[in-house]
């Protein structure tokens, strides 16, 4: 697992395993969020595996499926949500975290600058610039 904070209380990171979500709760987070589709993966990484793990541990889990290339507003408002509502640091995953930066970034639109939205990720090798004209209009 890879854990990459975008900010202290927003992370990303690559596809994660049921064994991995105790070192997440450890770090300090509350909330995980699943932006990877089931159709993309084994059964054993399943939202429903994955959200009965995490709650298990007393995590709030929630799912937001992002298809590669198909990101739809109602993704980009449910990630919104979750973020908002969280009662601590959110922790959110997908492939390879790009999804989960994406929609970070879409959800912060109008909140944070576009330099900011665009740079925060790019320390970790996401390149969001092809969100610039929709970052700035927000």
């Amino acid at each position: 697992m890879d854990i990459r904070a975008l900010t202290p209380s927003y992370a990303v990171s690559p596809q994660i395993t049921p064994e991995d979500l105790p070192a997440i709760k450890a770090a300090g987070y509350v909330t995980v969020i699943d932006n990877r589709p089931d159709a993309e993966i084994p059964g054993a990484l399943h939202t429903a595996a994955m959200r009965a793990a995490a709650e298990a541990l007393g995590l709030t889990f929630v799912a937001n499926p992002v298809i590669g290339g198909a990101l739809t507003e109602a993704n980009v408002t449910a990630q919104r949500q979750a973020i908002d509502s969280a009662a601590g640091p959110v922790f959110a995953y997908c492939a390879s975290g790009n999804r989960s930066s994406v929609v970070w970034a879409l959800a912060h639109a109008g909140r944070m600058s576009a330099d900011d939205l665009i740079g925060i990720p790019a320390r970790f090798g996401y390149s969001l610039d092809w969100l610039r004209p929709t970052l700035e209009q927000a």
